[in-house]
This record gives C-alpha cells, structure tokens and sequence, in this order.
C-alpha cells in the first residue's frame, strides 16, 4: 500500500475497490493486469478493515443503569475489553 493509498477515506477505498471488483467481474482484463488489480484489492481491503477497527474502537455505547445514562466502550462480536 502507498501513501496515496493510506490517505483514503474509508468511502473513498470502498468505492476503488468496488471498481476493481466490477473490472474484474467483467472478465476483460489481460491476466496480468488482472494479477496487479487483485493485489490493489486485497490491499484496499486491508485498509478498509484497518479503517473500521479503528473506528469500533472510538465508538461508545450509552447504556441506562439505574436511571441514569453511562458511556461504555462498545465491543464487537468476539472483542474482549481490556482493564
């Protein structure tokens, strides 16, 4: 991955990697053009992920406890909290 690369957006990365897909689902392209557009997937990919572990981390859950409302971190399926 390259700096321009790591500079994305999320939406931006998603929406280059949704052009490869559809280049890729057409079936037009010369197999070693197709080899490097697979390898620009993976690594958009790789960066989309990135991107929303990130985010998941940031994200806070309000939850009522007798009465009142309290932030607590917001884990995903799997994630453990750690003290």
């Amino acid at each position: 991955m390259n700096q321009e690369e790591a500079k994305l957006t999320f939406e931006e990365a998603m929406e280059k990697l949704e052009e490869i897909v559809l280049r890729l689902e057409n079936g037009d392209v010369p197999l070693e053009q197709a080899i490097g557009l697979f390898q620009d997937g993976m690594a958009l990919s790789q960066l989309c992920g990135q991107k929303l572990e990130q985010v998941e981390r940031k994200i806070e859950m309000l939850v009522e406890e007798n009465g009142a409302l309290k932030k607590k971190p917001f884990l995903a399926e799997g994630a453990t909290q750690e003290s």
